[in-house]
């Protein structure tokens, strides 16, 4: 199993959350993705996935990029990391995402993590030309994790907060494992990322709604080249 398989499949696991927005007659809400550290690559997978599930059978996947406002991303490691540092967390999030069986080695996990990694690159690739479409704020940690030995950052500046035209950036004064963490309204980032979220919540309808038009229009256009083709 290859490293762009396997994460297709966590891409795909993604998606089992869509059968309880069929039920609850939701597919066509906005979205907001709040990713920390690994689960900001997923996302981004993720979306591309969807981008391109337009097929007539499997046409509902589509929903999540059509849907999907905003991103915000805590602590991802877009440019890779140290693989000593997210070893453990990666290993830990994986599991809780897919049997180990889906998993070639521990090396597969963590060659795809480390810095010039051709997996992310290639996953980048994917996400860049969608990236218009959405709002994106990025977070930087801007507190040292205590890794045993030595004390240093997980996820560096520059890695989880690239300087992107039409993106937004902020550091949060925490270490990487708690800076998604707000015990209160005084927890560092808090107020910075409610505050985006609000904004985002009260932009996102009017968008998404007009989104779907132009997405149902184009599945129409779509199915009705397929039906001609058929009876040629």
């Amino acid at each position: 199993m290859n490293k762009n398989y396997t994460l297709n499949i966590v891409a795909e696991i993604k998606f089992a959350d869509l059968t309880d927005c069929q039920l609850e007659n939701a597919m066509e809400r906005p979205i907001v993705f709040i990713c920390h550290s690994l689960g900001g690559i997923i996302v981004k997978k993720a979306l591309a996935y969807s981008a391109g599930r337009t097929a007539k059978n499997i046409s509902h996947l589509h929903s999540i990029f059509v849907s999907t406002y905003a991103v915000l991303f805590l602590g991802t490691p877009h440019n890779g990391s140290d693989k000593v540092k997210l070893a453990v967390m990666g290993q830990r999030m994986l599991s809780t995402l897919a049997p180990k069986r889906l998993w070639d080695t521990d090396d597969q996990l963590l060659g795809a993590l480390q810095v010039g990694s051709e997996t992310l690159q290639n996953i980048t690739d994917q996400f860049a030309p969608l990236m218009k479409r959405f709002r994106v704020f990025f977070f930087w940690e801007q507190e040292k994790t205590d890794l045993g030995y030595t004390k240093d950052y997980v996820v560096n500046e520059s890695s989880a907060a690239p300087i992107l035209d039409n993106t937004e950036r902020s550091g949060i004064a925490a270490c990487h494992s708690q800076m998604c963490k707000f015990a209160s309204k005084s927890s560092p980032g808090y107020k910075t990322v409610v505050a985006a979220l609000m904004r985002y919540s009260r932009e996102a309808p009017g968008i998404i709604e007009s989104r779907w038009r132009e997405a149902h229009d184009m599945l129409r256009t779509i199915r009705s080249i397929e039906a001609a083709e058929l009876v040629r």
